[in-house]
């Protein structure tokens, strides 16, 4: 598929301006929030990735894939030639509808389906969901998320404590225990960290914690998984608007500067962060395994 911009992801400009600053009003959404009543509304790459093949004939499985960068992974997958199946949970169906429908534009079949991702047993009910639609599986994306801001440990809730761990770490686990019987060599498991596992923001302590467990717990499985050949990577951004910052995602302040944290002074854009989902994907990485790739804007990391 072509750019419908005139530019694409190949175009070669300054980084930092190929985007504008966000600059987001003050804004909150219950969660989970809907990213098409987002101001501004995040850009997934719809006017300007193009696709060249590179992902021809493969299935894919993307949590998180109604939005942000999960929603932005799939339709430059599906752009490169997969058919890919999206999770999300309930109240998420308007962004799911938008990816859904980027993914059939592309001619390649698409699947959302609704999951509540802290249960065990519905993880592994996805993945054979999933299988049964793509007829197999070549590419798993392990990208859902939950971030709350909680200011001080004393309000930090054994729940949300919890739920975040279910969410970022045991549901990764469930479904790529449940995936990996179904992959063949030269297939990729493809994990979403964050910047936070290395620099963990003090009002986000279950959240970075997290991020550094998935970070740690790929590595290892990418060592585990190497003699079948299997790979595993993992993708780590720094500030992206996404609906995750307007759920109560960051604080007031940290939400009105979004654009402040990095060295390009902008936020990322979820469209920036799919090529590297893409890359991790293809057969050009083959020998990439127990890799972080680190996109944030230019913020120094191990």
């Amino acid at each position: 598929m072509t750019s419908t911009s005139g530019r694409d992801q190949y175009t070669r400009e300054n980084p930092i301006t190929r985007y504008p600053r966000v600059e987001p009003p003050l804004q909150h959404q219950d969660e989970p929030a809907v990213q098409g009543r987002m101001t501004p509304v995040p850009d997934l790459g719809e006017g300007t990735y193009r696709g060249t093949g590179r992902l021809e004939g493969r299935r894919a499985l993307v949590t998180g894939g109604d939005s942000g960068i999960g929603g932005a992974a799939a339709i430059a997958f599906a752009r490169e030639g997969a058919d890919v199946v999206i999770v999300h949970r309930p109240g998420e169906e308007p962004d799911a509808a938008h990816v859904l429908g980027e993914i059939r534009d592309a001619g390649r079949r698409g699947l959302a389906i609704v999951a509540d991702i802290t249960d065990a047993a519905r993880c592994r009910e996805l993945v054979d969901e999933a299988v049964r639609f793509l007829g197999g599986l070549d590419v798993l994306v392990n990208n859902a998320g939950k971030q709350t801001a909680i200011e001080k440990l004393e309000d930090l809730s054994d729940e949300q404590f919890e739920t975040t761990f279910r969410t970022n770490v045991f549901a990764p686990f469930w479904i790529m225990k449940a995936a990996v019987p179904h992959l063949e060599p030269g297939s990729s498991i493809i994990n979403t960290a964050s910047l936070e596992a290395y620099k963990p923001a003090p009002d986000r302590l279950d959240y970075a914690a997290t991020k550094a467990a998935i970070n740690n717990l790929s590595k290892g499985l990418a060592q585990q998984l190497a003699p079948r050949g299997i790979r595993v990577n993992v993708v780590a951004p720094g500030p992206t608007w996404t609906a995750l910052q307007v759920s109560d995602g960051v604080s007031d302040d940290q939400l009105t500067h979004f654009d402040d944290e990095n060295e390009y002074q902008r936020a990322g854009q979820p469209a920036e962060i799919a090529p590297a989902f893409v890359f991790l994907a293809s057969a050009e990485s083959g020998y990439i395994s127990g890799a972080t790739l680190n996109i944030n804007g230019g913020m120094v990391t191990p």
